[in-house]
């Protein structure tokens, strides 16, 4: 019996790269319902069609709601009887945020805002939301806005009894093949017999799979308290490392060449999961670490004569004080994933 037995999950843009992970894992488990909510009919057509052939005995488990989260209105309707909820709409694109951010404001904080406030209406138990290691230390749009979003979450969980409706997020880093990851670029530039561009050699980024993103999330369903953060304890590697790697794969002669194109609209040289700020009242889980909410109001007085000086030893947790992976080690991570399984079937 799994934790989803005979409930319903709705997963908010769920027709991206994570939502068909937490399709691909739990479909044909004993889960009543899982609601797909997004905007784009065309992707979920395609998603209703690969379903129906690759599971044709439990795709009548999957419906889809076509609404935007930036619209209340159309959030409601899919709320209905609903127990859980994943919500991964945003915009995540660092460069297209930089130009529109207003855009990503809309997406990431206010439509944060519309999903939870129609959760707690609607009584559902509980909501994981997914954001991002650029919300940590914010530099760009996409990680300034995804900041907020978290401000947001932790906000709304001090306004619901949690015995109602729990809500926490996850923060996770680079997810290796989902939309935006640089390596089904590379793969291609490979193919076409082209050099593999690489923005910075010495630039880090943590690394994780689908797979792994979901085990977050699922962490946090299970063991987060209500306005928690949870992070993993991802390993990281330099892209000059991850671009051989996938050169060792998809090029055996090496003939691929690495040409470095220079930093992009608001990038980082490193990515942070855990600020130190955070750290000082981190909780160390085994794999994962929870950021637990601050619980306190607005009443300062109250608690100027009773501080707290104790303090984590454990300081900012970065894609340079992570373990770093050497080149072998990433292939193997890498050469792991089912998306790059697929593609090496095609040399």
């Amino acid at each position: 019996m799994s934790i989803f037995k005979d409930k319903i999950l709705l997963i908010t843009g769920g027709t991206g790269s994570f939502g068909n992970a937490v399709l691909s894992r739990f479909l044909t488990s004993d889960i009543k319902e899982i609601r797909i909510f997004s905007r784009d009919e065309k992707k979920q057509d395609d998603m209703r069609h690969e379903y129906q052939a690759k599971y044709p005995e439990y795709s009548d488990k999957l419906q889809f709601y076509i609404g935007d989260v930036r619209n209340i209105d159309s959030i409601r309707p899919a709320m209905y009887g609903i127990d859980y909820i994943f919500h991964a709409a945003a915009l995540k694109q660092v460069p297209s945020c930089e130009f529109f951010p207003m855009e990503a404001v809309r997406t990431n904080v206010i439509g944060t805002e519309n999903v939870l406030t129609a959760a707690i209406d609607a009584g559902v138990k509980s909501v994981i939301c997914l954001s991002t290691d650029k919300a940590a230390y914010p530099v760009n749009a996409m990680g300034t806005s995804k900041a907020m979003m978290e401000k947001v979450i932790v906000a709304k969980s001090r306004t619901v009894d949690p015995t109602k409706t729990k809500i926490c997020c996850t923060r996770y880093g680079n997810v290796m093949c989902s939309r935006g990851s640089v390596i089904p670029l590379w793969i291609e530039q490979i193919r076409l017999g082209k050099s593999v561009t690489i923005t910075d050699p010495k630039m880090t980024r943590f690394i994780m799979s689908l797979e792994e993103a979901v085990d977050l999330v699922l962490f946090a369903f299970e063991h987060a308290a209500s306005g928690d953060i949870l992070v993993q304890k991802a390993p990281a590697c330099t892209i000059e490392t991850q671009a051989k790697a996938v050169i060792k794969l998809f090029d055996p002669e090496h003939k691929t060449e690495i040409k470095v194109i220079g930093i992009r609209h608001g990038e980082k040289m490193y990515e942070t999961l855990l600020t130190n700020e955070e750290c000082a009242n981190t909780i160390d889980m085994g794999n994962f670490y929870r950021v637990p909410c601050d619980k306190r109001g607005l009443n300062y007085d109250k608690y100027f004569t009773k501080g707290n000086v104790e303090r984590n030893t454990l300081t900012e947790f970065n894609s340079n004080n992570t373990e770093l992976l050497s080149v072998e080690q990433t292939v193997e991570k890498i050469a792991s994933l089912s998306y790059i399984q697929e593609e090496l079937k095609k040399i």
